[in-house]
């Protein structure tokens, strides 16, 4: 009998714990149109991926990273 998949409460804590224990900690972060722009403008983000978050998050982290330094 195999073991049985973990909940999807138990996937979002273990992954909670996992950050915390790295150092992370997860937001949500709203940002208004003219902060897109400036992350174009910047170069970090492509005009045609205003739309991807993913792409967002990579532009602010990258932004972050620029700002502050890297993660120590």
């Amino acid at each position: 009998m195999s073991a049985a998949s973990p909940t999807p409460a138990a996937e979002r804590m273990r992954r909670h714990r996992e950050r915390r224990r790295e150092g992370l900690r997860c937001l949500w972060v709203e940002l208004h149109e003219t902060e897109l722009d400036a992350l174009v403008q910047e170069g970090l983000l492509e005009p045609e991926s205003r739309q991807d978050e993913n792409a967002i998050a990579d532009a602010v982290y990258a932004h972050l990273e620029r700002t502050l330094g890297p993660p120590a």
